[in-house]
């Protein structure tokens, strides 16, 4: 099968050997993302903020992977505050009410950088193509 990596342009991406998302078949993984925390719209003390800048991106990402958020079956979300839930759960129904993926929500003593509250993971699975040529 054809692995198709995306690439973010991120020094990080040649620095620890990965990429943003990999798709192999109908399978895409995307790796750990965390927010753009920029100090203005999306704050280094807003759970719910870098929650729904890691949704907005992802999303992007798989767009770019002919994929959408109605493809994700499954969320790993890691916060270093358990206490954030609520926070991180509003954002993630924004996008994910009528979907529905299996999610796990995970407490972690550090991300990164300290101003990170939030990283999430996403699986998606695509639909299988079906055969439409003649006779099959």
């Amino acid at each position: 099968m054809k692995r198709e990596n995306i690439l973010t342009g991120s020094p990080w991406e040649d620095k620890m050997g990965y990429c943003r998302a990999v798709r192999i078949g109908n399978i895409i993984e995307v790796s750990g993302t965390v927010a753009i925390v920029d100090g203005a719209k999306v704050k280094a003390d807003d759970a719910y903020s870098q929650t729904f800048n890691i949704l907005e991106r992802v999303e992007k990402v798989l767009e770019d992977l002919n994929a959408s958020m109605k493809d994700v079956i499954r969320t790993r979300i890691f916060t270093t505050n358990i206490n954030n839930f609520e926070a991180v759960a509003k954002a993630h129904t924004a996008f994910f009410k009528d979907i529905k993926p299996t999610t796990g929500f995970y407490e972690i003593s550090k991300l990164i950088a300290p101003e990170y509250l939030v990283e999430i993971e996403f699986t998606a699975v695509l639909p299988e193509k079906q055969n439409i040529s003649k006779g099959l």
